[in-house]
């Protein structure tokens, strides 16, 4: 069996009677991109410092190449770190902030000189070398800060909320530029945010947290398409949720009764459910079509409200019983942005619903 590159083992910090981390036990093989991902206070940028070695865990140990990490000195682990503040120096120029942990380390100067124009050629940034952090964009000192980062080659670079201070448009900017950085270099990357489109972008591998723990692992398809509980449903992605009733499961397949009393089968099922038994139903907003198909099944709802967002609408709706739908379908037969409330029909494939319990 081929030892992981870098292993996190039941990994466990408390402060005082408080436990930000529960046990997070991770592999990660050599280059990969992972990213953690969750909302604030889950315990990702908890676990990213103690593998930098910021904080020591009440418990657990974290391995590089099968070697413990834990009384090695954060400053001798070799790991690269980029954070949501740049951290330049101010009063260093461009260059001289890439080849300071080159010269830390006593790097020749010749060898210093070329790292430093090779960074800054990665980064696309050679022609500001001269130039000092406080004449650069927010993204442009983000592109140093990652320049600096893998100046000494490091095994693992760790980037926590990196581009939260960023607009949107420079965020997608730079999103674009550490997935070329990371194609080019082959460095292993550990991602923490908070954004979820930011981490279908980025990211072979998704770790998403709650409270602490690590409720699924898989890549941005897996948790999108298959998520294994209803709050990875609801945090990856849009999502709707219907009160259901279980009626009966086949084959891990289940048929349900919806508050307006609708009976649907050929739901999957999330777990075992008993008959009567209280549920949730899943239903991604682009799940729905406003036409009919051999398989779908309907739902009459009451339109609200119609908005346009370039490449589709996004309808907002109500069920019979007063449950809120966002319903975004790509089909071309949609109300236009002038609609008044009405009744109406949209369809689903149920086999694209999930079902969790209540």
């Amino acid at each position: 069996m081929t030892q992981p590159f870098l292993s996190i083992r039941n990994l466990r910090k408390a402060f005082g009677t408080i436990t930000a981390v529960h046990d997070v036990t991770l592999e990660i093989p050599r280059g990969e991109f992972l990213t953690f991902l969750g909302p604030s206070g889950s315990g990702k940028s908890t676990t990213l410092y103690a593998i930098a070695g910021f904080q020591d865990p009440s418990s657990g140990d974290v391995l590089l190449q099968g070697k413990s990490l834990l009384s090695v000195p954060s400053h001798k682990r070799n790991i690269g770190m980029v954070f949501q503040r740049y951290t330049l120096f101010p009063h260093l120029t461009v260059a001289e902030n890439v080849a300071f942990p080159l010269r830390v380390r006593r790097r020749p100067k010749a060898e210093v000189k070329k790292k430093v124009a090779d960074m800054l050629a990665l980064v696309r940034l050679e022609s500001f070398a001269t130039r000092l952090p406080g004449a650069l964009s927010g993204g442009q000192q983000q592109r140093v800060a990652l320049a600096r980062a893998l100046a000494y080659d490091p095994p693992i670079l760790l980037m926590d909320e990196p581009l939260s201070a960023l607009d949107k448009k420079l965020r997608e900017e730079i999103q674009g530029e550490i997935r070329r950085i990371h194609r080019e270099t082959g460095v292993t990357i550990l991602y923490v945010t908070h954004d979820q489109e930011e981490a279908l972008h980025l990211s072979d591998r998704i770790a998403l947290f709650r409270d602490g723990r690590i409720e699924q692992t898989g890549s941005g398809e897996d948790l999108y398409l298959r998520p294994a509980t209803d709050f990875v449903a609801g945090f990856i992605g849009n999502s709707n949720f219907l009160a259901a009733e279980h009626l009966d499961t086949t084959d891990g397949t289940a048929t349900i009764r919806l508050a307006d009393g609708s009976v649907i089968s050929g739901v999957r099922a999330n777990g075992t459910f008993g008959n009567g038994q209280k549920t949730r139903l899943m239903i991604r907003p682009e799940a729905f079509g406003m036409e009919r198909s051999p398989a779908s099944a309907e739902l009459n709802v009451e339109i609200v409200d119609v908005a346009f967002y370039g490449e589709r609408r996004r309808i907002v709706a109500r069920t019979a019983a007063g449950e809120g739908v966002d319903i975004r379908p790509t089909s071309a037969a949609m109300p236009s942005q002038d609609v008044s409330p009405c009744s109406w029909q949209v369809f689903f494939d149920p086999a694209a619903a999930f079902l969790f319990p209540a």
